[in-house]
C-alpha cells in the first residue's frame, strides 16, 4: 500500500521537510506562515491507495458522467435514471 507523501517547502527560507501524513503537513505549513508570514507551498507526492482510488472513482472533473458507476462511493441517488 503506497503512503501518503507531501513536501512542505518555504519560498522565503530554506524550511523543507516531507511528511506522511496530511494533517502533519498542514499543521506544518500553517505553523510556519503564522511563526514567520512566509509563504509556504505544499506539494502531495503521494496518497494511500484508498484516496486514490475514490479520486479515481470520482473522475478527474468529479462529474457523475465522469464517475465510476460501480465504485460503492458513488451516491445512487446522484446516478441518471
Amino acid at each position: 500500500m503506497a503512503r501518503t507523501r507531501v513536501t512542505v517547502r518555504c519560498a522565503d527560507c530554506p524550511f523543507s521537510a516531507t511528511y506522511d501524513r496530511l494533517p502533519d503537513a498542514r499543521a506544518a505549513v500553517d505553523d510556519h506562515e503564522s511563526t514567520t508570514g512566509h509563504d509556504v507551498a505544499w506539494n502531495i507526492e503521494s496518497l494511500t491507495d484508498g484516496v486514490s482510488q475514490a479520486g479515481a472513482d470520482a473522475g478527474v472533473c468529479g462529474r457523475p458522467e465522469c464517475a465510476n458507476e460501480d465504485s460503492p462511493l458513488v451516491d445512487p441517488a446522484l446516478r441518471d435514471p
